[in-house]
């Protein structure tokens, strides 16, 4: 997608390709930022997830000083 060529037309390029094309970007534009939002999305629930699971690792062991030896 970095480079498109038009097909020439009378004044410069075909506006229907152009307008193709700026559909077709706009509708991926759309995809990603639906996809970026689902991973932040994921990514919140994992960080949430990881914090829980460490609260709860915490309190279940005990430091490595604190019994007989």
């Amino acid at each position: 997608m970095r480079t498109h060529a038009f097909d020439p037309h009378r004044r410069g390029v075909d506006p229907d390709q152009v307008r193709e094309f700026q559909t077709r970007v706009a509708d991926e534009l759309t995809e990603l930022h639906r996809q970026v939002r689902l991973l932040a999305q994921e990514n919140d629930r994992l960080k949430r997830a990881l914090r829980d699971w460490q609260a709860m690792h915490a309190r279940e062991c005990r430091p490595p000083n604190d019994g007989h030896w």
